[in-house]
């Protein structure tokens, strides 16, 4: 009597066949993770150039006075501290060069170094919302109006991208002159207004918005204004955030035009003061101060980005996108 053979039961050599080819994609898998990595090496190694040199900064601001002038210099503080921020054992009678003024010591001006960040913290949020809001309004006339010339027109402010921005800080300055405006935050806002790439990138993001939806709204009754508050801007709100990134990195960072139009320090901002504390302080036991000024100008950009990061990258993708 024949007896049933267990098909369940694999053949003896058919067993390492089979866990060789389990194993094969186990290997193929891990040369694979072994090649993005070594794609993904020089991006390691961009990172580093910049994380190293913020690192170098967090450390200078935690070294005392004494172990800034060490050589050769410690990558580790010894023994940290706070004092290039604010030193309470400083005395300006009694000179000691263990204790020196810290950056909120430094400046006699009214809250010290805190005005200068109240400065750029005005300036930069006053440009920003200012330039949205009115390029917003003549991305929308552009894109969405058949006006007369319109095309002639973004033509122009287009071509206005070509043209060096420092060929304007002349006539700019003689401008504020003439108006009386020199060491006022009206110097520092009005002219940073017009920004001909954030029109360009809204007008771009707005040929995506379908023109059935604002004849939708102007059949309903909505008038002009009412449309670009209630329906434009919300359908902005990516293309606004990324541009904002832009705006706060380029104002916050702002330098020459600065310290053209300012002429005393109350109306200095953070790069100008800075610059200036530079200049005042460049010792080598000083540069736990300056770069303590530094870490405070660095931060709040660096917050910015990490929390607007994701529609910055939403409004890059979808201002592609097309109706």
């Amino acid at each position: 009597m024949a007896v049933p053979l267990d098909t369940t039961a694999p053949a003896g050599p058919a067993g390492p066949a089979r866990r060789a080819r389990h194993e094969q994609p186990r290997a193929g898998g891990g040369r694979a993770r072994v090649n993005r990595h070594l794609l993904r090496l020089p991006f390691y190694l961009l990172s580093l150039t910049m994380v190293v040199p913020f690192y170098w900064l967090i450390i200078t601001v935690l070294k005392p006075p004494a172990e800034l002038g060490r050589v050769p210099p410690s990558f580790v503080p010894r023994s940290p501290s706070f004092v290039n921020f604010y030193d309470p054992e400083y005395t300006a009678e009694r000179v000691n060069p263990g204790h020196l003024q810290g950056v909120f010591q430094r400046f006699h001006v009214d809250f010290g170094f805190w005005r200068f960040l109240f400065n750029s913290v005005l300036v930069t949020t006053s440009i920003t919302v200012g330039s949205l809001l009115i390029c917003s309004l003549a991305a929308y006339v552009i894109a969405k109006h058949r006006i007369r010339g319109r095309r002639i027109i973004f033509l122009m402010i287009i071509a206005s991208m070509m043209v060096p921005w420092q060929t304007t800080l002349i006539p700019n300055y003689v401008i504020m002159r003439n108006l009386g405006w020199l060491d006022t935050y009206t110097a520092y806002i009005v002219p940073a207004l017009a920004k001909a790439f954030v029109l360009f990138f809204l007008v771009q993001f707005l040929q995506s918005v379908p023109d059935e939806l604002i004849q939708a709204a102007r059949v309903d009754g909505a008038g002009e204004w009412r449309i670009w508050w209630k329906i434009v801007l919300p359908l902005l709100r990516p293309a606004l955030a990324a541009m904002s990134i832009f705006i706060v990195l380029a104002e916050w960072n702002n330098f020459l035009w600065p310290l053209v139009i300012v002429q005393s320090d109350e109306m200095a901002n953070l790069p100008v003061a800075l610059a200036r504390l530079n200049s005042y302080f460049g010792a080598p036991d000083q540069q736990g101060a300056i770069m303590a000024g530094g870490f405070i100008a660095s931060v709040p950009t660096i917050v910015f980005f990490l929390v607007f990061q994701k529609y910055f990258t939403r409004g890059i993708a979808l201002s592609g996108l097309k109706g």
